[in-house]
């Protein structure tokens, strides 16, 4: 799910990512106070109840088999107050996302907007005809035409292109989206994700739409909102519904059937066509007629030349860079994720973009030897961190000039809309949650009994029953660094 924000349909120039936009970075020296002292494992009351409550969660008989790794320190006085595994390395799941918003709001400040250019290049003629190019220049922003919220840019600029007297357009539709290397998943992601699951889409420099198809299946009919950008095979076959989108095609194969309307959102290949496809529909909703066809600008010989352009027709901002972190973390986007991760860089490539990641790290004082961050979302199985990474990352940006943009990101104990929404409740905690299969986690911070600030991971692997009598540990483990007591198992096999 992402957030639909209102086309501005003017000619704003807004820096991007890099070049310019680099000015936006905040030097290291502005974010930290003092460092904290050197670790000690505390061994006061509070760290004495807190080690004995974690303790006895850990070894109850019936927790299932996992490998558990914890690290909490307190970020009033810097100590230690409890550490299991703390350098050893872990699947984060979508704890991840964490470093990645915390990189992005580093490099780009919570005021930054992404802008995605309408440019044109050819002559009007007096009937109102645009003939030449019209170039949508993406800038890896991922709210562009969401799917929820209060309008599509895309119809908003046909719009006022109707308004000005545009009748038709001839030449080319093309699509910009050099601002990401084309590569659209991040090595380690599950296969049947990218096919089948709508919080698996390909990433993009020009994406709309949250990258997915929706398609609505009532007994043997079958339509979707993206008409002659995919195609449907079927529905065939009896037994339940099931709709996936063919690897490396847009083929939509639809099995099984459905007494009743299903709707379902399934990810799309090619985004950047996907994006073109859509501005196509929104001008003909217009009463504009298209005779131009449509382009990657990678299957083009010559590129556009935007210093010969000059100025663009229209351009739309994104929220503000805080919205947009705090829709990632609080709704766990992995599609968000992604985009922000790319535009850490400016080659906009999961490589570049894990080293800029790294270098953070190693500013936020946290130790990055042996680390592997593939993508931003925590998707793939390649990543793999340390809770101690997490505290170091958690304790800078406590301290960071994004802290308040940072840390209300983060979903609350019980609160609405997030993916705390159902647990924690009472408890005044902000964390992250993460959660792929055999994979569970949650980082952030907590008062502890004595009105501290705690930073905290806690995080579990490889188990093979389900994850919710793990769920219920892992809160359980949280509510004793609130209260310094264990609390009972809510759950049972």
């Amino acid at each position: 799910m992402s957030t639909r924000t209102t086309a501005l349909a003017v000619v704003v120039m807004l820096p991007l990512a890099f070049g310019a936009g680099a000015a936006m970075r905040f030097d290291s020296t502005d974010a930290a106070t003092e460092a904290p002292p050197p670790e000690v494992i505390d061994g006061g009351i509070v760290a004495g109840q807190i080690q004995s409550a974690v303790d006895a969660i850990l070894a109850e008989p019936d927790l299932p088999a996992a490998h558990w790794g914890l690290y909490v320190r307190d970020l009033n006085t810097g100590a230690t107050l409890y550490a299991r595994d703390a350098d050893l390395l872990f699947l984060p799941a979508s704890n991840l996302k964490l470093v990645t918003t915390a990189a992005a709001l580093d490099a780009l400040g919570p005021d930054y907007r992404f802008a995605t250019r309408l440019y044109f290049a050819g002559e009007t003629t007096p009937d109102g005809t645009l003939r030449g190019d019209l170039v949508v220049r993406g800038a890896g922003d991922p709210s562009f035409g969401s799917r929820v919220g209060d309008a599509d840019p895309f119809e908003a600029w046909a719009a006022s292109l109707r308004e000005t007297g545009v009748t038709r357009v001839e030449g080319r539709l093309i699509g910009d989206d050099d601002r990401f290397e084309d590569a659209p998943y991040a090595a380690g992601w599950d296969v049947t994700h990218v096919t089948t699951e709508q919080y698996a889409q390909a990433a993009g420099g020009l994406v709309w739409g949250d990258g997915l198809v929706a398609v609505t299946v009532n007994g043997r009919r079958v339509e979707t909102d993206a008409p002659g950008f995919v195609t449907v095979d079927g529905p065939r076959g009896s037994g339940g519904l099931r709709v996936a989108r063919r690897l490396g095609s847009n083929v939509l194969e639809v099995r099984g059937q459905t007494g009743s309307s299903t709707r379902r959102l399934v990810p799309i290949e090619e985004p950047t066509r996907f994006a073109i496809a859509a501005f196509r529909r929104a001008l003909e909703a217009e009463g504009i007629t298209v005779a131009a066809e449509s382009f990657d600008v990678d299957d083009l010989e010559q590129k556009p030349d935007y210093a010969a352009l000059g100025s663009p027709l229209l351009a739309h901002l994104s929220p503000p860079l805080a919205e947009l972190v705090a829709h990632t973390n609080r709704r766990s986007d992995n599609f968000y994720a992604e985009e922000l991760f790319r535009a850490l860089s400016p080659e906009g490539s999961t490589d570049a973009s894990t080293a800029a990641v790294l270098a953070f790290l190693q500013t936020a004082g946290a130790e990055t030897e042996g680390l592997s961050i593939r993508d931003g979302s925590g998707l793939s199985r390649k990543d793999l961190v340390s809770p101690r990474m997490f505290v170091s990352l958690l304790g800078y940006m406590d301290r960071h000039p994004a802290r308040s943009a940072f840390v209300n990101s983060l979903p609350t104990g019980g609160g609405a809309g997030s993916t705390l929404g159902g647990r924690l409740r009472g408890v005044d905690v902000q964390a992250k949650t993460g959660s792929i299969d055999y994979v569970r986690a949650l980082s952030g911070y907590v008062t502890g009994p004595d009105g501290h600030r705690l930073a905290f991971s806690v995080m579990a692997n490889n188990y093979t029953t389900g994850g919710g009598r793990i769920v219920d540990a892992v809160d359980r483990i949280v509510r004793a660094l609130a209260t310094g007591q264990r609390v009972e198992a809510e759950l049972e096999e």
